[in-house]
Order: C-alpha cells, then structure tokens, then sequence
C-alpha cells in the first residue's frame, strides 16, 4: 500500500513537471530551427518581403520600441515591502474558553483591563493604541518622506483619527494621503495593503505607510451573554507597521514584491452579515457577538476566496485536474469527491490568520497542509493570541526568524473577518532573509519554538 501511494506521488509530481514546462517544451523545436539561420538567411527574408537590409532593420528597430513603450507604459507599477515592524457562571465560562483556545501564558492585554474591576475608557485606549503603533512605527521609519498613510483598526476609532495621530507624532508632510480604516475586522490589515497597492499605481516615487492594530480598552464586554463573552477571551494586544515603496531604485533592499491581492465580500448575504456584530445585549451592556453560523459562515467565504485566488497562483497541471473533475461533476454528473488543489505546489509559506485553534485546524485538515505550513499560525495564536489585522506579520516574522525565507519563496496570507470577508495577498520573497540581521518579536526566543499545544491548558484563578 505504501509502495503504491510513492509511486503515485512521484507520477503525479512527473505530470506536474510536464504540464508546467510544456510551453518551453513546444518552443525548443523553434529555437533550434533559428539557431540555424545565417545573417544571410534573415537578409533573404527581407529581400522576400520587400525589404532591404535598412529598412527591414529600421522597421525591426521601430516596432521593438513600440512594442517597449506600450509595455512599459501600461504594465502596473511593483509593489514593494522594504520591512515590516511590531509592537462565577460568567467566570467559570470565560476560564474554560481560555483553557481550550491554544493560547500561551505569554500573551498580551492592556493594563486597565488586568485591574479588578476592569477600566475602561477613551484615555486608557488611547495609551493602548500609542504604545502599540508608536513602537511599530519607531522600529520602521527612519527619515523616510511618507506620501501614503494607511492606518486600520476595527472597534476604536476617535477623533482625530488614528492616521491623524501618526500624522501628528512623526510630523508627517501636509500633502499626505491619510487613511483610517474601521469597522472592517480581522481581515482589514489585508484590505489596508490592497488599498495602499492601488494607491501607488497613480503615485510614482512614492512611499506608503500601513499600520494594523486592534483596541482591547473601550471593548470590554462587561455582561453575561456568552455569545458576548468569547471575545473577551480570544483578543489580544498587537500591532505592525509595513512600509510599502513602487520606486524601482529600493527594489535591491526590499523583502518581498507584492504579487497578487484578491478581495471577497459576503456582505449580501443576511447570514454572513450578522455573524460577528458590535451591538447591545439585553441589559443594554455592549459588546461583539460571535454568530453560531461563523465557522460555517467563514468556510464559505474562504472557499470563495481560494476559488478566485487559485487560476493566479496554481500551476497549469492543478488547473487541469480541478477542471476535469468540475466537469466530471458538473456535466457528467459522475458522483466523485470534489478535488481540492494542493496549494503546496504554489507556495512556500502560509500565514493564515490566527483567529482561533478550530479554525486553523479546519483549513489545515480542508487543505492537506503539512504541520510545518501551519505552525507559524498555530505558534503566533499560542504566544501572542488573536492580534486581529496583524496576527500575518507576526506570522511571516516567525518564518523568518527560523531562517526559512528564502530568495523566489512565494507567500500566500489570507485573513477572515467580519462582514464577512476574505481577503488573500500574495508575496514573492527578493532576497534570503538573514534571521541575525531581523529585528522581530520571536527573536529573543524563537528557539523555544515550535511548542507542544495542549488540548485543554488548566488555569488557576
């Protein structure tokens, strides 16, 4: 039995091999025929179409400029990443939901909410989002000239706004272009890169600025509904800030060039609209609440998502497999499993947003991801919890604080939230990452990593 499923592998790995380098198969018989011809052969050409030896090069020359012209002036300008930074019944409920989340003893919470009883107020949420954007910032920025500032954060959102207070503290130019985004949830650090992407497709020279966060302070569910309560459980401090640039010149010291960024929006459907909702409980207390439909709510609009993602990313003998069997399916009505594309063939690394333990193991187990794709995800969701926005950068910081980036690595990060939307982005790694050189998170303790999750972690309060 083993014998045959390698064997099947490796026939399978061989048609992979086949279909994807068909077109360079097909164009051998060609460059051998053209190796063959002489200066005196092309000359005869001419003379055939009527051309002599100037004029044929004249035109030659003519249209090769042409074609360069219109190619150059109507490709979409790269996107790079230079770097990225960070920074009783009721009770018995919460403590249980803890115990069974995969979370860690290490993670973080704003101070005014470690109290008994929790604060909660505009000044403490203030500090909160200062300290963890600052510290960001600080590591990032430099005396870089910001033309692009976008800035997300779903449940906090004061006047002046958050990009109003980068703008602020970094005396940011006054012709920037400044963005808040809220209310948009997990999936909004995604968003807020695709944002900035189509920005700097009409801004030459530029540098953008993206800042993720999420606001723990004002958004302490005080009340009893349980459905209320989980978020209590599963939220944690964190931040990031990226620096995106378009300017060719910066292309040798970036990280990663930006590939793809694919967008899906459930909104339409009630279901999905009303599965993860800020609004007031019976005793007029606010608080989000988790829908019981959201796993099946979030299945959905990730399979969407993979869906549109997949025809961009997928080697053509994937794409022949899942056609057939769609076909098979559909047209034939032949009653065969669905085929799932094996994203592995397409990239190196996975960041899947660290929303919750069940989660991640559904798209593990859904997608056939070995343990090692994973493992960034299930470790940030153990040592830092669920960042919201950010949890991808603190997961791509720990492939990279474990030396596993190297340079042609292809990076997919796809995040889920409220909406409900998915959202993918696609990374192509420019160079090898030097962990000695990172200055992240993980690094004062990533050799302690990976760790043995326990199903249930007892805590005593």
């Amino acid at each position: 039995m083993i014998s045959t499923s390698v064997k099947l592998k490796y026939v399978k790995l061989g048609y992979h091999y086949l279909i994807s380098n068909a077109m360079y198969l097909f164009f051998i018989p060609l460059i051998r025929a053209l190796a063959h011809l002489s200066v005196e052969d092309f000359g005869q050409l001419f003379h055939g179409l009527e051309l002599g030896l100037v004029s044929g090069t004249l035109v030659s020359t003519s249209l090769t400029v042409c074609l360069t012209t219109l190619y150059f002036s109507w490709r979409p300008r790269k996107v790079y990443l230079l770097n990225f930074s960070f920074t009783e019944e009721t009770f018995g409920f919460q403590k249980k939901i803890l115990e069974r989340s995969g979370y860690g003893q290490k993670t973080y919470a704003p101070k005014g909410l470690l109290e008994n009883p929790p604060k909660s107020t505009m000044g403490l949420a203030r500090e909160e989002v200062e300290m963890v954007m600052f510290g960001a910032i600080d590591e990032l920025l430099a005396k870089t000239d910001i033309g692009i500032l976008v800035v997300n954060c779903s449940l906090f959102n004061p006047t002046p706004s958050l990009s109003a207070m980068v703008v602020n503290r970094y005396k940011l130019r006054g012709n920037i272009l400044s963005y808040s985004l809220g209310g948009m949830g997990c999936s909004a650090g995604i968003i807020s890169i695709d944002l900035a992407k189509r920005l700097l497709q009409v801004q030459p020279n530029t540098y953008a600025l993206v800042v993720s966060t999420e606001a723990l302070s004002l958004n302490w569910y005080g009340g009893n509904n349980r459905s209320m309560l989980i978020t209590n459980c599963l939220f944690r401090m964190g931040g990031a800030a990226v620096l995106l640039t378009n300017r060719s010149s910066e292309r040798r010291r970036s990280k990663y060039q930006l590939s793809h960024t694919i967008r899906t929006h459930k909104g339409a459907d009630d279901n999905s609209y009303k599965c993860v909702m800020l609004e007031d409980d019976a005793e007029g207390e606010i608080g989000v609440t988790l829908s019981k439909d959201l796993l099946n709510v979030a299945g959905d609009a990730i399979k969407t998502n993979i869906t549109m993602l997949g025809p961009l990313v997928l080697p053509i003998s994937e794409q022949i497999l899942f056609l057939a069997n769609l076909v098979s399916r559909k047209i034939f009505k032949m009653k065969i499993k669905q085929y799932v594309p094996d994203f592995k063939l397409a990239f190196e690394h996975i960041c899947i947003h660290a929303g919750g333990r069940a989660v991640l193991e559904e798209i593990e187990k859904n997608l056939s991801l070995t343990k090692w794709l994973v493992e960034p995800s299930k470790m940030t969701l153990y040592r830092f919890g669920n960042t919201s926005s950010s949890s991808l950068w603190y997961e791509l910081a720990y492939s990279e604080a474990k030396g596993r980036v190297r340079k042609g690595d292809r990076v997919w990060q796809i995040a889920f939230g409220s909406g409900f939307k998915c959202n993918s982005a696609v990374w192509c790694a420019l160079r090898t990452i030097d962990p000695a050189k990172e200055k992240n998170p993980w690094m004062d303790e990533i050799e302690q990593f990976p760790v043995k999750v326990p199903e249930i972690s007892p805590i005593n309060m």
